[in-house]
């Protein structure tokens, strides 16, 4: 039942939707039919002005159909002597045709070249910016793990914290931690209470 009178409110709903338009359509219809009946009037009063002047444009035709003839005649004059122009166009557009298959061969090499000229860029930039790596590297010197392990390779009994710190001049801090580190690492050994040797 429910479903049914769903059904009916669509179709209600559907036919006052229909009832609607067609009011609508009527009305212009209406007003299609008032404005044509109105047309048909004004003309019998442009047909009596057009019967006084037919001899005026008459004259105005004859002037007008006489301008056109002379126009006419010099568009056929050009036309003549357009041939030959036109036959040298032919040709040079002829030439033209043949011509792209060289030209796409000439870009081709020239992509080319530019392609290998970009390869060799590249190419150099990256051994310039390894050499200035390698040079930075050099010029910035030891590491403050590297000069304290060249200290405790040097010597044969072996360093304490105190001298690292006063032949590098690095804080106690940093030592301790460089030293915890490199023993983490096995590149020293404790030789014995706050002693480090090369392992």
């Amino acid at each position: 039942m429910k479903q049914l009178k769903k059904d009916v409110q669509a179709v209600t709903k559907g036919l006052k939707a229909l009832i609607k338009k067609s009011e609508r359509v009527t009305k212009v219809v209406a007003k299609l039919e008032k404005g044509q009946a109105t047309k048909k009037r004004k003309p019998k009063a442009k047909a009596k002005a057009r019967k006084k002047a037919p001899a005026k444009r008459a004259v105005a035709k004859k002037k007008v159909g006489a301008k056109k003839r002379v126009a006419a005649k010099k568009k056929a004059g050009a036309r003549k002597k357009a041939p030959a122009k036109r036959a040298v166009a032919k040709k040079k557009v002829g030439a033209r045709k043949k011509a792209p298959a060289k030209r796409a061969v000439a870009k081709k090499k020239v992509g080319a070249k530019k392609k290998v000229a970009a390869k060799k860029k590249v190419a150099a930039k990256k051994k310039v910016t390894a050499r200035k790596k390698v040079a930075k590297k050099k010029a910035a010197g030891l590491t403050a793990t590297d000069k304290v392990l060249r200290i405790i390779k040097r010597s044969k009994k072996g360093v304490d914290a105190p001298t690292l710190i006063k032949k590098t001049g690095l804080e106690d801090k940093q030592i301790r931690n460089i030293l915890f580190r490199a023993s983490k690492q096995r590149k020293i050994k404790r030789a014995g209470r706050g002693i480090y040797v090369a392992a």
